[in-house]
């Protein structure tokens, strides 16, 4: 009986290729744990289905004959197997030794690297400086500012969005505060809060983490917290808030990264996300500390919102502010209102309706915020939906927040 091939890895990220010189589909690691990207055509695409943990060789073998009606299909059978298993793209020991030797690297690192310079925006410094001068400007904001949601997409599509929240920060006082970046983990664990003690490297410097918060968060809600999380090696949510943060208010800004993972339990089967007594602790702890440490905080949620469109899963072809896009607006805007208003179960109610069809990847941070700061009151900035693809769309909002 032939052996069961391992099963493809479920974490990956499968995108068409954009050169029509060059069709298939590539495959790439979201977590870094691999630093290969394998492009496979579109004959073999089929093939990569005999990797669901169930079928054997002997079925992977059979498929390609059919594909390529050939008998003699063992040198292309290998080919297949090897890439995928040397690119740590299948669940077997290769991946988890790869991964036990990433994750452990991070652990030990005294810093976090910047993980988006030179792809999302400058490497260098002095580029990043003058980019975000002509795209951003200065804080423009009013002292009872305590808090504002910025987008996390790509700068490039969300320039005027970033600029709007930007904007609306205080201009005086950053010398005294710590900043606060709830940013969704998009590869977090349910119900849990990624941590790091770690100071954030960027182009512009160095950004300094508030490691008495840190160890007091940890301290309080052990069980919903991750330590070290390794999602922040590969996360942007936050990287992106903080090089906005650098420009407006110098290199070494204090700093405390939170990572809200989302909250899946609460979203599939009811009731709200606190009924989970760790993640009540982990809400009481940071409940607890924004009451104590008062102006000594300030907020940042780097939150997207909608995410419509082939990309995620949906049937439909989404074209921003067109079609069915214009009642994702609205749907999105009474969500927003509820976040404005500070009426957290009504905003959450509308998050579990449907199981969140609407994809909001910043809907953890938010409820979160609420939670902290029960009193604040929003109002939105600007609302954009921004064409991730032909056939995709992602929308996000800024907003600014008082007591």
């Amino acid at each position: 009986m032939s052996e069961v091939l391992p099963r493809l890895r479920f974490n990956l990220e499968f995108m068409p290729s954009p050169d029509p010189e060059k069709p298939g589909f590539y495959i790439r690691d979201p977590y870094g744990y691999s630093g290969a990207t394998l492009l496979v055509p579109p004959p073999l695409v089929s093939a990569l289905e005999c990797f669901d943990g169930r079928q054997s060789a002997i079925d992977l073998r059979a498929e390609l004959v059919r594909i390529t009606g050939e008998i003699q299909v063992g040198e292309l059978e290998k080919h297949l197997y090897d890439a995928l298993d040397e690119a740590g793209f299948l669940e077997n020991d290769r991946y988890r030794e790869m991964k036990a030797a990433r994750e452990q690297s991070f652990a030990a690192e005294t810093t976090r690297m910047p993980n988006f310079a030179g792809s999302a925006y400058p490497a260098d410094g002095l580029r990043l400086r003058d980019l975000l001068l002509a795209r951003i400007g200065a804080a423009e904001g009013h002292e009872n500012t305590v808090a504002i949601a910025a987008p996390h997409a790509s700068p490039e599509g969300g320039w005027e969005t970033y600029r709007a929240a930007y904007r609306a920060m205080p201009r005086d006082g950053h010398e005294q505060r710590t900043f606060v970046i709830l940013g969704t983990s998009h590869y977090g664990a349910p119900d849990r809060f990624g941590l790091t003690r770690k100071d954030f490297i960027t182009p512009a410097g160095t950004a300094r983490t508030n490691l008495r918060l840190v160890d007091e968060l940890a301290a309080a809600a052990p069980d919903a917290v991750r330590m070290e999380d390794y999602c922040h090696a590969v996360e942007h949510s936050i990287e992106f808030q903080v090089i906005f943060l650098q420009h407006l208010y110098g290199p070494d800004v204090k700093i405390l990264p939170v990572l809200c993972g989302p909250f899946v339990k609460s979203i599939y089967q009811g009731g709200a996300p606190e009924t989970n007594e760790n993640v009540a602790r982990f809400f009481d702890a940071l409940g607890n500390m924004a009451a104590r440490e008062g102006s000594g905080l300030f907020w940042i949620l780097g939150v997207d919102m909608a995410h419509m469109g082939r990309r995620y899963g949906d049937p439909l072809r989404a074209r921003a502010n067109m079609a069915e896009m214009l009642a994702i607006e609205q749907r999105d805007r009474a969500r927003i209102t509820h976040i404005a208003a500070g009426e957290r179960e009504a905003y959450w109610s509308l998050v579990q309706e449907s199981q969140d069809d609407l994809k909001w990847c910043g809907s953890a941070p938010f409820y979160t915020f609420l939670k902290a700061m029960p009193d604040a009151k929003g109002e939105l900035l600007n609302y954009q939906q921004w064409q991730i693809d032909p056939e995709s769309v992602v929308s996000f909002g800024a907003m600014r927040f008082i007591r």
